[in-house]
């Protein structure tokens, strides 16, 4: 019997923010008793090789729900084949001020501004140290608030060598709409250059590690043709290992009229599946199978999962749709996976 929708209910009482703090402390404390293993359903393995990693099934938690990696463990009971913790700048910082989450419940969405709200990345790797888990494990980084555009590269550089050693792999994150001016990093000279110094950094680290840490790129689903085009061949230029597609968008396509649908931050959850599914699908034509693909976005049911399957995606990641479905959602996932992807239309353009 899923309780979940019980839970739910009694959390959406709480304002957004509360309630997450509240799971992810419970999620803490529960996550080494067993008692989790007990009460969540198991999942069925479903493995797939990916940039040269083993993962047990190919849905993943994606970045954003556990930035500081406090509940590793708790997500691994819920069968997650892999999890990608952060985002996480170099330096503590608060984020943006509150409130700064807001549901859509008729829409079944989410739009925040969180801003990198995290403990640092020394914070984060303490907290790696204490967790059990030894799966495929990522984290997302991103650049600290006040530090200026031109220097981010610092920013990037100094998180990636923190933590290769440590993870599975690495997510760079130049496609969140919650730090001014961040997305003018997914194009152009600043888009090479970026790439060109992490994968110096890549090769670097790895013969001082005897380790490859593959690193992936997350992007936006507000791209146009020109611009996918362009980052696909950047992207190709560089040997990136990933492509995440996507990011939270800034369009309000879907939620219109809503309470809340006004707010300033990026909207994810069911209006999301259909552009980021199109972004997904335009970097799979486009890298021609160069650069393996993650998608996430919009994720509400199995057969979501399979469209991404179907738009290009070899692994899926679920955020909004855990919060809105609950760990069920993980289970049907995997299984709706097992049949392959859906046969689906895509959205033009």
């Amino acid at each position: 019997m899923d309780l979940y929708p019980l839970l739910r209910a009694l959390l959406f009482r709480l304002e957004p923010e509360r309630a997450h703090a509240l799971i992810l402390a419970t999620l803490a404390r529960l996550q080494h008793t067993g008692l989790l293993e007990r009460l969540l359903p198991a999942v069925p393995a479903l493995p797939v090789r990916v940039m040269g990693l083993d993962f047990p099934n190919p849905v993943g938690l994606a970045a954003g729900l556990d930035k500081d990696a406090r509940a590793i463990d708790a997500w691994a009971a819920m069968g997650f084949g892999f999890i990608e913790v952060g985002a996480v700048t170099p330096r503590p910082q608060p984020g943006n001020p509150r409130p700064r989450l807001f549901r859509l419940p008729q829409a079944q969405a989410l739009i925040n501004r969180m801003g990198f709200n995290n403990a640092g990345v020394d914070g984060l790797l303490a907290n790696l140290q204490r967790c059990r888990y030894r799966g495929i494990l990522a984290v997302n980084i991103g650049k600290n608030r006040d530090t200026p555009l031109e220097h981010a590269a610092d920013d990037y550089e100094y998180c990636f060598e923190r933590l290769y050693a440590r993870v599975s792999f690495v997510t760079l994150n130049i496609s969140s709409p919650n730090t001014q001016g961040l997305r003018a990093l997914q194009g152009g000279e600043a888009l090479d250059a970026l790439l060109g110094r992490l994968k110096a950094a890549q090769a670097r680290l790895t013969e001082r590690h005897g380790k490859y840490t593959p690193l992936a790129v997350k992007v936006a689903p507000d791209l146009d043709a020109d611009q996918i085009r362009l980052m696909a061949d950047a992207f190709r230029r560089h040997r990136v290992d990933a492509v995440i597609a996507t990011n939270t968008t800034v369009s309000r396509a879907g939620v219109e009229g809503l309470p809340h649908a006004e707010e300033q931050g990026g909207l994810s959850g069911a209006p999301l599946l259909a552009p980021s599914n199109r972004v997904l699908a335009a970097f799979h034509q486009a890298l021609q199978g160069e650069i393996p693909l993650i998608g996430v976005g919009g994720i509400l049911s199995g057969a979501d999962a399979r469209a991404k399957l179907a738009a290009g995606a070899s692994l899926v990641q679920l955020y909004t749709g855990l919060i809105y479905r609950g760990p069920a959602l993980v289970r049907e996932c995997v299984e709706a996976l097992r049949d392959g992807p859906a046969s689906v239309r895509l959205p033009p353009g």
